[in-house]
């Protein structure tokens, strides 16, 4: 790797290596909570919206004291809708009310509030995460993009995980358009950081 590619991707990391999870205030761990709080996450930025109006709604459920399934579930709808409101995020807001209701019981039915037994049943296999992960209403190709992209921080068997919009950004920057292969340009600490960096810097581009 040349002198130039080093320092560009330096200075892609500290300018956009921030997570989504770490900019809505989840201290990503493989626990059940912080686990809970990144599948909401991703189903806020599964629609057409802002991705900071996403974070914000994010932000706003946590200040809620909505952090965990059984916390979510107990919210009333409209309680739902109202802080989603306070983050406007407009236009979504009902369906997303009910979308957080299905995800937060889906989560403990199937789960027992845990997603750590989603990645037990999935046993290593990065696909059958997403497959399973695909279960939830709403959180379509993008959710689950959002989740493991930022969930190989602490689920390693995701590892290297780049979806396309972050192999497309790799590819305008000159760098590989290949996981592996970008991967082994950072230390494995800083991969999931890489691939959060490549698509903030293709959504400022755009």
């Amino acid at each position: 790797m040349s002198r130039d590619t080093r320092r560009a991707i330096a200075q892609l990391l500290d300018r956009y290596g921030t997570s989504y999870a770490a900019q809505a205030g989840i201290t990503l761990r493989n626990k059940p909570s912080p686990l809970f709080r990144l599948l909401t996450l991703a189903l806020l930025l599964s629609v057409r919206i802002r991705a900071d109006i996403a974070v914000d709604a994010a932000r706003e459920l946590s200040r809620a004291g909505w952090r965990t399934p059984a916390k979510l579930q107990a919210a009333t709808w409209q309680e739902r809708v109202d802080a989603l409101g306070r983050a406007h995020y407009k236009r979504y807001d009902e369906s997303t009310s009910t979308y957080l209701g299905q995800l937060a019981t889906r989560t403990l039915e199937r789960w027992h509030g845990d997603l750590r037994r989603l990645r037990a049943e999935a046993a290593g296999d990065a696909s059958a995460i997403r497959r399973l992960l695909g279960e939830f209403d709403r959180i379509g190709p993008t959710g689950t993009d959002v989740f493991c992209r930022e969930a190989q921080a602490v689920w390693p068997e995701l590892q290297p995980y780049f979806d396309a919009r972050a192999l497309r950004s790799a590819a305008e920057l000159g760098l590989p358009r290949d996981p592996a292969a970008l991967a082994e340009l950072v230390p494995a600490r800083d991969v999931a950081r890489f691939a959060a960096a490549l698509v903030r810097s293709s959504l400022e581009r755009r």
